[in-house]
């Protein structure tokens, strides 16, 4: 199974920004603990704080990898990005670490979600292992 986690805008921070709401594990750190817990998953990653870059290269993935995307700020503000979501064709989980409901109210909508297969947030670090669970119960 491959999955492809691809992260927005400041996720570049984690473990910098915000400890007490992003925590203290750099987004490398993260990526090498979710390689080594989910073996049997091929893991592979992007990031960046450009919304045509994500954009790129969800729209470049072969149908059979699935994402999970965490979509940052872009997650309330970004038509293109939601219509890219449900253009491309393939299983997308919508992550966030922090529970977006009980955060500032702008948060409170999500643009994506609407065209994601589930979403998942509010319990940290882990709502990515969550997220992979999920690939991995339903294939």
């Amino acid at each position: 199974m491959k999955i492809l986690i691809v992260n927005g805008p400041n996720l570049n921070l984690l473990g910098k920004r915000e400890p007490e709401i992003y925590g203290n594990l750099g987004l490398d750190e993260l990526i090498s603990n979710l390689s080594k817990a989910f073996p049997q998953v091929e893991i592979s990653h992007f990031q960046s704080n450009v919304e045509g870059e994500l954009i790129n290269v969800l729209q470049s993935q072969d149908q059979e990898v699935n994402i999970i995307l965490n979509a940052g700020g872009y997650t309330h503000t970004s038509v293109a990005l939601r219509d890219c979501v449900s253009g491309i064709g393939n299983r997308v989980v919508e992550v966030h670490i922090s529970n977006i409901t009980s955060r500032e109210s702008f948060r409170h909508e999500s643009l994506i979600s609407p065209v994601c297969e589930g979403c998942i947030f509010g319990f940290g670090l882990k709502s990515y292992d969550l997220a992979i669970q999920y690939f991995v119960m339903n294939p």
